[in-house]
């Protein structure tokens, strides 16, 4: 079948998303592969909930007025991780594992015996990925045994399906090159054979149309990737059995890539309007024989669309393709999914707002629109204005004495002492050994922790008891670290449901939800808050807890707080001024906070910046202003306490290369950083621009169940010394505890001390 005869013979779909959420309503799926990983529920019981899952999630699609549901956006851990089983090539060292589930898990989270993939962020969200390894002996074959599973289910429902795969350029551009290979990109030909035999096998399971995914495509391309564009999509749209192709977008403005792909045999484009730009389509004539999946409809964050203005956007797309089909900007899996599940929200904010739901909705109205006229859904329309324009006179969005006060703040606010001058202070100060250990603050989310935290809110317990219940936690952490002899302790951080939310229930211009949740990666889920006005800090937030847990104690407490840019990161942000004034808000409240802990005697404060690449820009010419007012704010956040006071603070699992620079740029005393999974990496790229404060590269990975070893990690710790002096060296995982159980917890930080003694002992 050609492309002229499938152009004439598939009809166009006009009302989609790009893809959707798949944890459950009330993440049922991260329950149920919690409970199978712990043994308490066979595999048929898990794949059985994941089945009610997909079935649910499709029909209520359908049901909202979608005339094509994408399928085979469920995942058990993640899309990547699932197309590289697809691909077969997985790496050899997870062999072993007969089950075909269990060594997926495997690669997501590591065994006894073998460590998992590398994981890190999803472009610019705040989702995480498993990482490809693809070395010269990496071979590829096809295992579509799961797509094509989910079709015939769908198939059988009565769905209109599109199966949505991670297209060759974007996989191999997200994959790792390992024991010396080049650039995987070289290795598309390869790929462009069993993608071939895949969409022939779509189109005879059923599939009209199949979703390529590219999200790759608008970051910066060199010729090469450009080319391998080319090649890669004239070879998919060519001349055999096969479905209509998309290929999707998302997350910016293609640039560059967009004629390049028109070029192409491909049927349709999807193009992110919210964060890119539509005025480039208008001049590529050769989008005027496609289908244009327009993404008007914000996937990634959560306010209500202006459906007048979306609708303006779209009927300027009209003459420049042959047709055009509304859809959300990206994946709802980034957005909670119903607002029916809060309360608490007033009228106003209530009526910002829009879910997953809730812009599955929008789109449907948007296409009516389109097709019917807007009096065919005026309704609609006049309810988005009239909730639209309740932002604009709020009072909340606007606290004047706020802003005068960062207006009046002098250069030096963001400034601290010579480096070198506090590290002598502070060395005299806290009187620490060479090596020393520590965390990075939070210990696991007991049993107990929990049943408090429910018993809250259900009324059975007082906020006294609560509160005593978490003071008896804290004990019990400072006790543990007491007894296995780390150097710097933390309170464990009992009483904080997340390290964001926490912090967003007692700041001035943020919503908390109740069941907003979100998947981070994994059966990880969170509930970003919403920042919908201008942030203040009423009272302090950490010090009670701080205060009396150094109470228990000789050795230094560290203070935890959780940093501008993460806050903003891990929250869904106002759109209606610059992200730069956010974060600046936030960094002053954050600066009340650490001088409020130092008055009360904290000499440690850590302010965690996990998600600092996160929100670096997708394209080179973006990245420094974007870096510039993040360095700000982390340095006005941190800048108002003595010398003696040391900061420290966190990253995670995240590609440093690119903000290397702003690491060295924030000053703090001491970074912790990722580093076990990528295998010390990082400690060459601080060494490469001079980096000499204090680094803590994590000597083990807790996101995986296995205890690593007192000899596995002495050699992460003498591979460490090799990039870094003793003298500023530290020993810690490579991130928080919460995840893990109390007695893997236990016998990893009991090697962790072990390790550092017997590495000190060699080094004296």
């Amino acid at each position: 079948m050609g492309n002229a005869e499938k152009t004439g013979t598939t009809p166009d779909f006009t009302t989609t998303v790009t893809g959707s959420a798949r944890v459950g309503r009330g993440r049922e799926l991260k329950k149920a592969t919690e409970a199978y990983w712990a043994g308490t529920i066979d595999q048929q019981s898990l794949l059985d909930t994941a089945a009610t899952l997909r079935r649910e999630n499709w029909s209520g699609l359908l049901r909202a007025g979608l005339d094509s549901v994408p399928v085979n956006t469920f995942s058990f851990y993640d899309q990547v991780l699932d197309t590289a089983v697809l691909l077969g090539c997985l790496p050899p060292r997870f062999d072993g594992i007969a089950d075909d589930l269990d060594r997926y898990f495997a690669a997501a989270r590591g065994s006894d015996t073998v460590p998992p993939l590398e994981m890190t962020k999803w472009f610019d969200t705040n989702y995480h990925y498993l990482v490809p390894e693809i070395s010269d002996t990496t071979t590829f074959s096809l295992h579509p045994e799961k797509v094509l599973g989910e079709i015939a289910e769908a198939v059988a429902l009565g769905m209109p399906v599109r199966p949505v795969v991670i297209g060759p350029i974007t996989f191999l551009r997200l994959a790792k090159a390992v024991d010396g290979a080049g650039d995987p990109i070289g290795r598309v030909d390869e790929l462009i054979g069993l993608y071939v035999d895949l969409l022939t096998k779509l189109a005879q399971a059923g599939a009209a149309w199949v979703q390529l995914d590219e999200p790759t495509l608008v970051t910066d391309l060199d010729e090469e990737a450009l080319r391998a564009v080319t090649r890669a999509y004239k070879a998919l749209a060519a001349d055999y059995e096969r479905p209509a192709i998309v290929v999707s977008s998302y997350f910016g403005d293609l640039g560059p890539a967009l004629p390049v792909l028109a070029a192409t045999p491909i049927e349709a484009i999807g193009i992110d309007l919210v964060y890119g730009d539509g005025d480039a389509v208008a001049g590529v004539p050769e989008l005027a024989s496609k289908l244009l999946v327009a993404g008007v409809v914000d996937g990634r964050n959560i306010w209500r669309a202006d459906l007048d203005a979306a609708l303006a956007k779209l009927g300027t797309l009209l003459g420049s393709a042959r047709a055009v089909a509304v859809s959300t900007s990206c994946s709802t899996l980034h957005v909670p999914y119903s607002l029916g599940a809060e309360s608490g929200l007033d009228d106003n904010l209530r009526g910002w707002l829009a879910f997953a739901d809730e812009k599955v909705d929008e789109v449907v109205t948007l296409s009516r629109a389109l097709r019917h006229g807007r009096d065919t859904v005026s309704a609609e329309f006049a309810a988005a204005r009239a909730a639209l324009a309740t932002r604009a006179t709020d009072p909340r969005l606007h606290n004047d004495e706020l802003r005068a006060r960062l207006a009046a703040l002098g250069d030096d606010a963001a400034t601290r002492g010579d480096a070198e001058a506090r590290r002598a202070a502070q060395r005299e100060r806290l009187g620490l050994p060479v090596l020393p250990t520590t965390t990075i603050g939070s210990y696991p989310q007991t049993v107990e922790i929990r049943r408090a935290r429910a018993e809250l809110r259900s009324g059975k317990i007082n906020n006294a008891g609560y509160r005593q219940r978490m003071r008896d936690e804290i004990a019990a952490v400072i006790k543990l670290q007491e007894e296995l002899d780390i150097d710097v302790l933390v309170h464990g951080e009992p009483e904080r449901n997340d390290m964001v939310q926490y912090f967003a229930e007692q700041l001035d211009g943020f919503f908390a939800t109740q069941n907003g949740w979100v998947q981070s990666y994994g059966t990880r889920c969170v509930r970003p808050p919403i920042l919908f006005g201008d942030v203040t800090r009423p009272h302090p937030m950490t010090v009670e807890w701080i205060s009396y847990a150094q109470s228990l104690t000789n050795r230094p407490v560290k203070g935890m707080l959780t940093g501008p840019v993460t806050i903003l990161a891990w929250s869904f942000v106002r759109d209606d001024q610059p992200l730069a004034d956010s974060a600046d808000q936030v960094a002053l409240a954050i600066r009340d906070e650490t001088v409020d802990l130092e008055a009360a005697g904290t000499m440690i404060i850590q302010v965690d910046e996990p998600a600092l690449r996160e929100l670096l820009p997708l394209r080179d010419a973006d990245k420094a202003a974007y870096l510039e007012w993040a360095v700000h704010a982390f340095r006005l956040s941190t800048s108002g306490i003595a010398d003696s006071t040391q900061i420290h603070t966190h990253l995670c699992y995240s590609e440093f290369g690119e903000v290397i620079n702003a690491i060295a740029d924030l000053n703090a005393d001491v970074t912790s950083i990722e580093a076990a999974r990528s295998a010390m990496e990082v400690l060459d790229d601080l060494n490469g621009i001079g980096f000499s404060n204090e680094v803590g590269p994590g000597v083990y990975d807790i996101h995986s169940p296995r205890v690593p070893s007192i000899d596995e990690i002495a050699t992460s710790l003498r591979q460490a010394h090799k990039a870094v002096p003793a003298q500023r060296l530290w020993v810690n995982p490579d991130c928080g505890l919460k995840t893990r159980k109390t007695d893997e917890v236990t016998a990893a930080l009991g090697n962790l001390v072990a390790a550092a003694k017997q590495v000190r002992d060699e080094l004296a």
